[in-house]
């Protein structure tokens, strides 16, 4: 497929992005973003509240009810757009959503429970896997394969979060959480390797075997590498983790450890909690503080493009994988990934609320004022628009993908209660990783183990 197709795979413009490695150590930046609570108003919380439902709602109506498979794109009004094809991802983002929204009381928790265990059922007797790994893409009604489509390790990893986090919020249902199990443990994460000793490969196509390129840098798949670490029956070593490279970025005030557009900084963290510790040498970072300052860079490298697009500014920024008026792009900085062209993206923002509310919430405040309905519609916000697209037109991208309405709601609800770090962090597999990593907390005295087995509340 061409990389303009609006269905094209975001992972495919990734693998070249990456420069030469170098090691973090230490602290990453001199200018830290703001530290201490997040004070929101009442009317941030309902922003952030209608908002959150509009997203959930993409998840409980865009979704094949006999299979559960998600939507990978729909027509923000509501409409159905991309000829059936569905995401594992999203599928995973999906059941984490049904959580938030009987948490809420969005819906009936029963019949929340009902979707999950139509997924979970579909996922482990019908869905095609190899090794327990899944298609990239797949129809949402009958399972096959779409789009030419990988087995992807990382989208594969996206929906396992998503079984995991059911597994915790349900964890009541005896169905769902030997589902859960079952789905998890089947995985062969050693197999993934293909071969390497700690690099875990992009996936494989069936016929032609693994692809070449390998997770051999800093991106969203540091989730995946935690898993398939934890894995009870199918370990990778611990010492992979450290295998992969941690390319350091400069910009401005800013220093930070960084692969690729905004969202590489934001997938493992909606629902990995990394706050407060850090990994072992040699890279000794703490994860969340070096999302914060990639935020806090992509702010101030959208403001000095100010005077080529006028509309970027303090309070209206944000780059990302994305639509465009020219097709999927991969986009973003810093360093300069483009070609930009002025147009905004709002799960860029959205996707940052958990790191950096005090410069996220703004923007998606004044995007909502001064467009309203043009780009906020039944989905809330669209996947990106352009306020001054050719001959100075309006140009707003009629479809939302589901992988960035995803990102966005979790990443509300992360910010709002912590509920999605709570439910997945309870999983033993995660547990064990991070122990196995050698995760330190910053608070003396308290055990990784110690500190995530609280009960999750339901």
């Amino acid at each position: 497929m061409r990389p303009s197709d609006p269905g094209y795979s975001r992972r495919e413009f990734l693998f070249a992005a990456t420069g030469a490695a170098l090691a973090a150590k230490s602290a990453l930046a001199a200018t830290a973003p703001p530290a201490g609570p997040v004070l929101l108003t009442q009317a941030d919380r309902q922003f952030l509240d209608d908002y959150a439902k509009r997203c959930f709602r993409y998840f409980w109506e865009q979704v094949d009810p006999h299979t559960g498979i998600v939507m990978d794109r729909a027509r923000n009004d509501g409409a159905r757009s991309g000829n059936n094809v569905g995401s594992v991802a999203a599928t995973g983002f999906g059941l984490t959503a049904l959580c938030i929204g009987a948490s809420h009381g969005w819906v009936p928790k029963d019949q929340a429970r009902t979707r999950v265990l139509t997924t979970l059922r579909y996922f482990w007797q019908h869905a095609f896997h190899d090794h327990g790994w899944y298609f990239h893409f797949l129809d949402a009604t009958s399972g096959e394969r779409r789009l030419n489509s990988e087995i992807s390790s990382i989208d594969t990893a996206l929906f396992l979060c998503g079984v995991l986090t059911a597994q915790a919020y349900f964890s009541s249902d005896r169905e769902i959480r030997l589902l859960a199990k079952q789905i998890f443990e089947r995985v062969d994460f050693v197999w993934m390797l293909n071969g390497s000793p700690f690099l875990l490969s992009h996936g494989a196509l069936p016929g032609s075997g693994f692809l070449d390129s390998r997770w051999a840098s800093y991106s969203e798949a540091s989730v995946l590498y935690l898993l398939a670490i934890g894995s009870a029956h199918h370990p990778i070593p611990a010492e992979s983790w450290y295998a992969w490279s941690r390319p350091l970025v400069h910009y401005d005030q800013w220093k930070f450890v960084s692969g690729g557009p905004l969202f590489t900084h934001q997938y493992s963290h909606a629902w990995v909690d990394f706050r407060h510790q850090r990994d072992g040498d040699p890279s000794n970072i703490d994860y969340f503080f070096n999302s914060q300052m990639a935020t806090y860079a992509h702010r101030d490298f959208c403001i000095s493009l100010r005077s080529r697009y006028g509309d970027y500014g303090p309070d209206m920024w944000g780059i990302t994988v994305s639509d465009s008026p020219d097709g999927y792009v991969n986009w973003g900085g810093p360093p300069f990934l483009g070609p930009i062209n002025g147009t905004l993206v709002p799960c860029a923002a959205a996707g940052s609320l958990m790191f950096a509310p005090q410069i996220c919430l703004p923007v998606l405040q004044q995007m909502y004022n001064m467009y309203g309905s043009r780009v906020y519609e039944r989905y809330g916000f669209t996947d990106a628009f352009n306020p001054n697209w050719e001959d100075k037109k309006f140009w707003v991208n009629p479809d939302v993908i589901g992988i960035d309405i995803g990102i966005s709601l979790l990443s509300i609800e992360n910010l709002l209660t912590g509920n999605i770090w709570r439910w997945f962090m309870a999983n033993q597999y995660i547990q064990s990783a991070m122990e196995r990593v050698g995760f330190q907390l910053s608070t003396p005295g308290i055990g990784i183990r110690e500190r995530k087995q609280k009960p999750a509340s339901t």
